[in-house]
């Protein structure tokens, strides 16, 4: 099985998305650009991604109070 279409097609969504963040005036950060090229580096299951990204959203939401 070849996985290289979902790669693909992962890839093809992500620039999709960072370029309607572009035009929403919203363009992702060196930092966000870096921690989704490695989420598809290290292969990261999309479950892992969610909880990865809501506990970063916590942890920023609860250094703001």
């Amino acid at each position: 099985m070849d996985a290289t279409p979902a790669i693909s097609a992962l890839s093809e969504r992500l620039q999709e998305a960072q370029h309607l963040q572009t035009i929403e005036g919203n363009p992702l950060t060196e930092a966000e650009l870096a921690m989704f090229a490695m989420f598809e580096r290290e292969n990261w299951p999309h479950e892992r991604r969610r909880a990865y990204l809501l506990a970063q959203f916590r942890g920023a939401a609860s250094a703001a109070e």
